[in-house]
């Protein structure tokens, strides 16, 4: 895949869904590289989710809506909305998604941006067994047609100590879906091998991947090798996301050096020290 330059921003080329689905067939491109938004094209009619607050900015014609549900379901009854909604309630997101539709003639343009730096994955669901897991927090946008669920960890420990909570996002369904995660992004294809992770690292994998969580080494290891108590254990064949600067990582090495939170100032190369930030003011 060939990236290419515009506007002083690092494109990837635009892709095209032309297949007979369920979900609707949207156009995307990929604008940035450590910040990125992506840019869906919708044709007159199209339609595409995403969770409130992700929108960045759209074309005239593009009419949005706040609605309970992914909409994926257009005929379920009042008991099913409600379900889901308290499905919604449980991760932590808003019990509404916004929903984005072209009225306009003619092609229009609407984008989304991630809520922290890091990269932008498109998942073809179609190629991933139309459904994948994913941890609570990384579903941005997708195709109207996706269904936007929860799946709960079968194992206690995993659960407890997995670092993604006894609860993940299940995205299914036939069309294009977006997750967004922190650093860099690498994906891993397992053919039957066994990957130690560092809990907080994992994005999102398929639903054939066995998930589970086993001491990080001996007692030593454990204190002070700076690992953490546990690892999560990826294993089966399939396809994992992983991240290398989980949100929670960086919030944390952020409040470490905030003074004004209490935290240790790293100074910024001043030779006046902490006398100079008494006259800067900080």
């Amino acid at each position: 895949m060939r990236t290419v330059m515009k506007n002083g921003l690092l494109r990837a080329p635009l892709f095209l869904l032309s297949m007979d689905m369920n979900s609707h067939e949207i156009d995307y491109e990929l604008i940035g590289d450590d910040m990125q938004i992506v840019e869906i094209e919708l044709d007159p009619g199209e339609t595409v989710i995403a969770e409130a607050g992700a929108m960045n900015y759209m074309e005239d014609g593009i009419a949005f809506e706040a609605k309970m549900g992914d909409g994926s379901q257009p005929n379920q009854g009042l008991f099913g909305k409600l379900l889901d909604v308290g499905k919604r309630a449980l991760t932590g997101e808003s019990i509404f998604m916004t929903h984005f539709t072209n009225q306009g003639m003619g092609k229009k343009r609407v984008s989304f941006a991630a809520p922290y730096p890091g990269k932008i994955i498109c998942v073809d669901l179609q190629e991933h067994n139309q459904n994948i897991l994913c941890q609570k927090d990384s579903f941005l946008c997708a195709a109207l047609g996706t269904n936007v669920s929860i799946a709960f960890q079968k194992r206690l420990g995993t659960g407890f100590f997995g670092g993604e909570g006894f609860i993940l996002q299940k995205l299914s369904g036939d069309g294009k879906a977006f997750v967004h995660a922190g650093g860099t992004v690498v994906r891993k294809q397992l053919d039957g091998e066994t990957l130690r992770v560092d809990t907080g690292c994992i994005v999102a994998f398929e639903e054939s991947i066995d998930y589970d969580v086993e001491m990080a080494g001996g007692l030593k290891s454990m204190i002070f090798g700076g690992e953490g108590l546990f690892l999560a254990t990826l294993s089966g064949f399939g396809t994992v996301w992983l991240q290398s600067l989980p949100f929670s990582r960086l919030a944390d090495r952020v409040l470490q050096n905030a003074p004004s939170v209490g935290g240790k100032s790293q100074g910024e190369g001043s030779v006046l020290g902490g006398l100079g930030r008494m006259i800067d003011g900080d």
